[in-house]
């Protein structure tokens, strides 16, 4: 469980360093991700989820 909690801590960790250094780029990618259809941005999150999926696999020595 606290495996868990270290990464929900790194994301909020990583989603505050994008929002610190760069808040406008933030602000254009998501207005870029809003103008996006929903299934293209279920396309997106698929894709996302699964390069973690094995990224954290690889990591972990899969």
């Amino acid at each position: 469980m606290s495996d868990l909690w270290s990464a929900l801590c790194l994301v909020a960790i990583l989603e505050g360093l994008f929002l610190f250094a760069a808040p406008g780029a933030w602000k254009r990618a998501a207005e870029q991700l809003h103008a996006l259809p929903n299934e293209r941005l279920r396309q997106v999150g698929a894709a996302l989820l699964i390069a973690g999926l094995v990224a954290l696999w690889l990591v972990r020595g899969g």
